[in-house]
């Protein structure tokens, strides 16, 4: 229930927008005259009511505190998880780390970091629209033979940030011959091709169709061909056919420099 106070006052003073209201005790207070009613003046004696309207104080209240729960369910009830990177491929010298689409929650991504045996690499990272629609990765190059490393990823978000799961690599050494992974140029028959997918089966090596991240290497007898512009775009060796046959000569993995196309 609403409760009223009643007060009289004189109208001491009419501007445009404001009036001073004079009290019984001789107090003067400021009002907005236009609230005032038409055809007071100077003198005028008004008596102005004032009540409380709990009504509207607990309609505002629930309706705050629904908005509240809207808020708390749209964005505080789920929060980003942390990544989790496991081995894509791995070599001699660099690796590949793969995850998932990441899940931001109702966040933003801020930047992605790669960590190394606790030390920030500064390299690239995947952009965020790859991120969201497709397995991720990146890769460490420059690593030692036959070494292992520590890898872990920094997500950083409008939420906080987050640290993936930390996963050991091991490179190979030279005579472990399983990480070379080709992709064939043009060469000068399907037969030759054949021949040499035989000798990556018997070295426990592979191929693949298409130039990707994970390759190690293009073989090729000719310097033309979509894979050959891809491999250059992507800084991949492009080696002689020769190449892959030293290897299983020597029972290890053979300097690209020395069957280099280029």
């Amino acid at each position: 229930m609403s409760q009223t106070t009643s007060a009289q006052f004189t109208v001491g003073k009419l501007d445009a927008g404001m009036a001073l209201l004079l009290t019984e005790d001789y107090q003067l207070i400021e009002f907005p005259s236009v609230l005032l009613p038409r055809g007071v003046v100077l003198g005028s004696v008004v008596n102005i009511d004032v009540c409380r309207d709990r009504e509207t104080e607990k309609r505002q209240r629930n309706d705050f505190r629904d908005l509240q729960d809207e808020i708390l369910k749209a964005f505080g009830s789920n929060t980003p998880k942390p990544p989790h990177i496991r081995i894509g491929h791995t070599t001699q010298t660099w690796a590949v780390i793969e995850w998932d689409p990441l899940d931001l929650a109702s966040a933003e991504l801020r930047s992605l970091h790669l960590y190394r045996d606790d030390q920030r690499m500064m390299q690239p990272m995947p952009q965020t629209l790859e991120l969201a629609n497709s397995v991720a990765a990146v890769k460490s190059t420059g690593l030692d033979v036959d070494h292992s490393y520590d890898f872990k990823i920094e997500m950083r978000t409008s939420a906080g940030t987050f640290f993936s799961n930390t996963i050991t690599v091991k490179t190979h050494a030279l005579d472990n011959l399983s990480g070379i992974r080709v992709c064939f140029g043009d060469c000068d028959s399907q037969d030759e091709i054949d021949s040499l997918k035989e000798t990556l089966a018997r070295i426990g090596a592979s191929y693949t169709d298409t130039v990707s991240l994970d390759i190690t290497h293009l073989v090729a007898r000719y310097k033309t061909g979509p894979a050959y512009e891809a491999a250059l775009r992507y800084n991949i060796p492009i080696v002689k056919p020769d190449w892959i046959l030293a290897c299983e000569a020597n029972a290890k993995l053979q300097p690209a420099i020395k069957f280099s196309l280029e």
